[in-house]
């Protein structure tokens, strides 16, 4: 423990810890990809590669954001922040709509442009707008809070416009995708504790957000997500499955079947799992077996001892997050650092739980595991804001600057980062003065006279006397 406390002090642990597990997970999540989807692709387009090509090419996209993101000053991400959020929300209205369109009148494709539930496509390329809303309130959020300081005592302070743009983002995005939405909510969660909020605005916001999931679960019914209207609830259908679970001999088909097969998935993998790439439930029998349910792929062919390798590093990423925002001194850092790791944590525990059982199913995907571009890129555009502020920390600034590295290196990777500002001594407080200039001070030695009858004369003295 005493050579751990001594690795963890030093100037620049949190950027070693950031980057390597983070590095980790995109090296497991590329080679559970390719494990997750070799066979289907080989059976139907005949190689094996098909997914993990497209996943590389995203990664290199993704590494590509990350290292730009690691040279911005915190100040860049305070100018995009509005504008981030305001392409976020027209992207995600133009999604809306199209999907409204193909809903209604069935017309799928408006010029270039064409929706698949939560994927919007521009000319070939697909993304997702949901994830840049993630990002981008990160961003708008920490700006936000950071800008009003001590005035979130306010409840007026919190209304405008932090929740008007909340509620908005959580329709547009909730609508289509509940399990993104609930990841934004733990999101600002993370915002607001991170800004020191009163814990009676978390308890109403608890209320608020139970009564807008409700009204979620039963916009499904209406057509929200992949419901359609007159048929069977999705969404009620998941969590009635996760209060009341039937036997699993019953679940050959039905909501319940993707989650029993997972379980069963699990099982079969057992301590040390059956081995890598030899998983026999990606054969067909397993739903979503390269998106929403890798981490069952992997329990079945790493076993108990991959997973819990797993789950520590997202626990350090976890902790390496929430160490950068209790270190750094800038709060729109602390912020953006806080609501980004509540973001990416918060989405991988409802990921996790949802397949092992813990939580009702939500499909979202597995941050740097699960098969996806968009989500990939985002999420190391993220890691990359956070290593930018974990190398701002104090110690790791005068470290960085005490032994600047080569020109070239600071070229390819990141150039050094500001020192931090010297605290000024505080002035001293002023002398009383009193109500007589100091030039006219009395002074207070045995010489000085007194402003009365001095001693020694007489104001009646003598004529002579007076005259002199």
């Amino acid at each position: 423990m005493a050579a751990l406390r001594g690795l963890l002090a030093r100037p620049l642990a949190s950027y070693y810890l950031l980057i390597s597990s983070a590095g980790l997970l995109l090296v497991i999540g590329l080679t559970m990809v390719f494990s997750a989807t070799s066979v289907k692709n080989f059976a139907e387009e005949g190689s094996a590669f098909v997914d993990l090509s497209q996943q590389a090419i995203f990664a290199v996209i993704g590494v590509v954001a990350f290292w730009a993101c690691q040279r911005l000053p915190a100040s860049t991400y305070r100018s995009v922040a509005r504008t981030a959020l305001g392409v976020a929300v027209a992207l995600l209205l133009l999604l809306n709509l199209l999907v409204a369109l193909n809903s209604l009148f069935e017309i799928e494709r408006v010029g270039p442009l064409e929706a698949k539930l939560l994927w919007l496509v521009v000319g070939g390329v697909q993304l997702q707008p949901s994830e840049l809303a993630k990002f981008a309130l990160v961003l708008w959020g920490a700006d936000l809070l950071a800008r009003k300081g001590a005035r979130l005592g306010w409840w007026k302070e919190l209304a405008t416009p932090l929740f008007p743009v909340v509620a908005l983002l959580f329709v547009l995005v909730g609508f289509n995708d509940l399990g993104s939405m609930l990841c934004m909510l733990a999101l600002v969660v993370g915002l607001l504790w991170a800004a020191g909020v009163r814990t009676r605005v978390f308890a109403v916001l608890s209320v608020v957000g139970l009564i807008g999931i409700g009204l979620l679960v039963a916009a499904a019914s209406l057509g929200a997500g992949s419901g359609a209207k007159g048929e069977e609830n999705y969404r009620l259908a998941r969590l009635t499955i996760f209060f009341n679970p039937p036997e699993p001999e019953k679940c050959f088909e039905g909501w319940c079947y993707q989650l029993v097969q997972g379980r069963n998935a699990i099982e079969h993998g057992g301590w040390f799992g059956v081995g890598l790439g030899k998983s026999s439930f990606k054969f067909g029998w397993l739903p979503e077996a390269h998106n929403d349910f890798i981490f069952a792929v992997f329990a079945e062919e790493l076993g108990v001892v991959g997973c819990v390798v797993l789950i520590t590093l997202f626990a350090v990423l976890g902790y390496t997050g929430l160490r950068i925002a209790r270190r750094v001194e800038d709060p729109f850092r602390r912020l953006a650092a806080a609501g980004a790791t509540t973001w990416l944590v918060g989405q991988a525990i409802i990921n996790i739980g949802g397949v092992i059982g813990l939580l009702p199913l939500t499909g979202v995907p597995l941050p740097f595991i699960s098969d996806g571009g968009s989500a990939l890129v985002v999420t190391l555009a993220a890691v990359g804001m956070l290593a930018s502020f974990a190398r701002a920390e104090p110690d790791a600034a005068r470290a960085l600057h005490a032994r600047p590295p080569a020109r070239w290196v600071r070229l390819v990777w990141a150039p050094l980062p500001p020192l931090p500002g010297r605290r000024r001594r505080p002035a001293p407080p002023p002398a009383d003065r009193g109500s007589v200039p100091r030039s006219r001070a009395r002074r207070e030695d045995d010489q000085a006279a007194s402003r009365g009858a001095r001693q020694g004369r007489a104001r009646g003295g003598a004529a002579s006397e007076r005259r002199r």
